[in-house]
């Protein structure tokens, strides 16, 4: 049949895009964890010239005709027939960025993020400010060439939420905001001593290691098709799923940092490596949108890796391997320090109560940016006069600030918002994991996790890209995505914790 010779074209086709997306990636990786400083200059180059094959192929001509010529040929519900559909998206997509636009923004974020590592590192916003200015720029052209009908920010999130607008992101916060506000206050009203305080001392870091190599192998990550570094700003990436990168940092004075990080990385390298195999190569290899991927990275950070039941089986090897510091620390003291409610400056190391303000601030802040309402040199006082009104507290300097993320560095705008989509679904996924396996808490209870990530695996993991991420979340839990789990966790949880 003549489709049968077009789609293995296209196929062919769509493995060379993903080869040369990989070989950009493994660069990326590289870049932000071993590479020399030196190599910045060339290392921007060569992105760039990848960034630019992969577009010119990604828009060719050829690859319109095949896709033309498969148009209406496959069942849409088989695995060909969604690469066709994925992929003809993805090419209206990136047609409507022109080669030069994706070229200038790689190359130009590709330098930008020594310049961010070194102001990070001293807390020097004018030497990053110029940089951000021309990122927003380029932000801004995206936008226009992507087209929006109401809102830029709607053609920037549409990259990895598709279907999403601005108005739904502001809706989501505002029920946020009305269910958990009143929990922060009531919890805020309390005075008494510093919870955390178990979770500071000396922490040796191949200990830490240690414990959480070992944790995450329970949950399912397969080291034999992953590996983990370290990186000033934790992330995961991937070259296929049998090829996963988890970073993270240690912090030797402090537990929490890593310890979470840790399993908050494996969330999204479980998911990559779940991806079916016969995916490989193929648009459909990947997580279904950045939503879909932070609901899992939260949820086994936060509803199993602070959970009770978690910690009855784990808090005896942690101890073990940290005696002086926590053998006279009892379990329940140690549960209450994981999940005490205490305003942070720092996103990633935000309790599950105030995390979701932290986004919601750097949602006002881009859209600030994206309209022109807010000057670059004006965003460390506009950054923290919203810390100061939403947590409280006041940044001391622009590193624990607006300089703390690798985000705007790396050229992603409109993505803050999906780490609260992620808190949302983690919630909804895990409730419909437990509804079909009821045994699932105890078997957490008992150190045992491949009732759950078996159920992750089948219901999310192993479909990729083949389903559109709202008709995933229907299939998967029986429901659109809703806050009310999610603040109904919230107010369950920390209402037994704080005694409400």
């Amino acid at each position: 049949m003549a489709h049968t010779a077009a789609l293995n074209t296209l196929k062919a086709l769509l493995a060379t895009i993903s080869d040369l997306r990989a070989a950009k990636s493994v660069l990326s990786w590289d870049q932000q964890t071993y590479m020399p400083t030196g190599g910045i200059g060339t290392r921007a180059n060569q992105m760039g010239t990848l960034s630019r094959l992969v577009h010119e192929r990604s828009t060719s001509a050829e690859l319109r005709s095949l896709l033309d010529q498969l148009d209406g040929q496959l069942d849409p519900e088989t695995d060909d027939g969604a690469l066709v559909r994925i992929a003809r998206r993805d090419l209206e997509h990136a047609t409507k960025l022109s080669a030069d636009l994706v070229e200038r923004m790689s190359h130009t974020t590709a330098m930008v993020d020594a310049v961010w590592v070194q102001a990070r590192l001293t807390g020097d916003w004018p030497l990053f400010a110029p940089h951000l200015r021309a990122i927003v720029e380029l932000q801004r052209e995206i936008a226009e060439q992507y087209g929006y009908t109401t809102h830029p920010f709607d053609a920037l999130i549409n990259v990895d939420e598709p279907g999403t607008t601005k108005a739904q992101i502001e809706q989501m916060y505002a029920e946020l905001k009305v269910g958990t506000l009143p929990l922060m206050k009531a919890i805020g009203q309390q005075q008494g001593e510093d919870r955390t305080r178990p979770l500071h001392g000396r922490f040796d870091e191949a200990r830490q290691e240690q414990f959480g190599m070992e944790v995450i192998k329970r949950f399912g990550f397969d080291w034999h098709r992953g590996r983990q570094d370290r990186a000033v700003h934790p992330f995961c990436t991937n070259f296929s799923m049998n090829d996963v990168r988890l970073t993270t940092r240690f912090d030797p004075t402090w537990l929490a940092p890593a310890m979470f990080g840790t399993m908050h990385e494996a969330g999204h390298g479980m998911y990559e490596q779940g991806v079916a195999q016969h995916f490989t190569r193929s648009p459909l290899a990947a997580g279904c949108s950045m939503g879909l991927h932070e609901s899992q990275s939260r949820l086994w950070e936060n509803l199993v890796g602070r959970s009770r039941p978690f910690w009855e089986y784990f808090y005896a090897p942690l101890q073990n391997l940290f005696p002086e510091q926590l053998q006279a620390v009892d379990l329940d003291t140690f549960y209450r320090a994981i999940n005490s409610v205490q305003p942070s400056f720092i996103r990633v190391e935000a309790d599950e109560l105030t995390y979701n303000l932290h986004t919601l601030l750097r949602f006002e802040v881009e859209l600030g940016l994206l309209e022109g309402t807010l000057a670059v040199e004006d965003v460390p006082a506009v950054w923290n006069a919203k810390v100061a009104e939403y947590l409280g507290i006041t940044p001391p300097n622009d590193t624990l600030g607006a300089l703390q993320d690798v985000h705007w560095s790396a050229g992603l705008f409109a993505y803050f918002p999906t780490y609260t989509i992620g808190n949302v679904l983690a919630v909804q996924f895990f409730d419909a994991a437990v509804a079909a396996s009821p045994a699932i808490p105890e078997q957490i209870r008992q150190g045992e996790f491949g009732t759950l990530h078996g159920w992750l695996n089948e219901n999310i993991y192993q479909h990729g890209r083949k389903y559109d991420p709202n008709d995933l979340v229907l299939r998967a839990s029986g429901r659109p995505m809703e806050t009310a789990p999610y603040i109904n966790y919230l107010k369950t949880k920390y209402g037994q914790l704080y005694k409400l």
